[in-house]
């Protein structure tokens, strides 16, 4: 069954890969319709069209953190296409993020998700993933490749209290991978993407 839209979407594929690009393109023209897409094989010739005509954008995790300045203020708007076979359900929670080798099926609901989050859930339902502060920090740490003593040393807490926090962490966001953190931080403001070791 194919999703009701109400007007045409102007989506922006920004993706060096051609094939990537035609087979998204496929399914949105398809199953989203009414869409028009534009594919870009680079950023540079993306913003030539001046980049803020568009009301989705469809690109790697690389070129997001590479034009995070871009990208941080639109990312309800932003998806991110992820090649983590295990990424896609638990990280969709807190970003648009669609997993390249999922069934097809799979990558029909991860978009009609995003399209109708758009439509009914501006901006709520995150009040239950709260972090406290305590927990931002280790985040912040965590994602800039601190280990766990090294955690506990600047933090002044224990092992057991980073590990305590880490779980929480990994418990509200629902998100088992540094890589997940990075993007939640970086999406989030905890972080920046000048603060990662790319």
């Amino acid at each position: 069954r194919k999703p009701i839209m109400y007007h045409t979407k102007r989506i922006a594929i920004i993706l060096p890969d051609t094939l990537q690009s035609s087979g998204l393109q496929s399914i949105l023209t398809e199953y989203f319709a009414p869409v028009e897409t534009n594919c870009f094989s680079t950023y540079e010739s993306f913003m030539a069209t001046g980049g803020d005509i568009f009301d989705y954008y469809f690109t790697l995790s690389e070129t997001f953190v590479l034009n995070v300045d871009f990208f941080l203020p639109r990312k309800s708007k932003t998806v991110i296409l992820s090649d983590c076979p295990l990424c896609g359900a638990s990280q969709s929670a807190y970003t648009n993020l669609l997993t390249v080798r999922a069934p097809l099926e799979t990558l029909i609901e991860q978009i009609q998700q995003l399209f109708e989050n758009d439509v009914t859930n501006l901006g709520t339902g995150e009040g239950n993933k709260e972090l406290s502060a305590r927990e931002v920090e280790v985040l912040q740490l965590v994602v800039k490749g601190t280990i766990n003593k090294e955690i506990a040393d600047k933090l002044n807490i224990s092992l057991n209290t980073v590990l305590s926090h880490r779980k929480n962490i990994t418990a509200k966001l629902g998100i088992k991978t540094v890589s997940g953190l990075i993007f939640y931080a970086i999406m989030h403001g905890i972080i920046s993407a000048e603060d990662i070791d790319l």
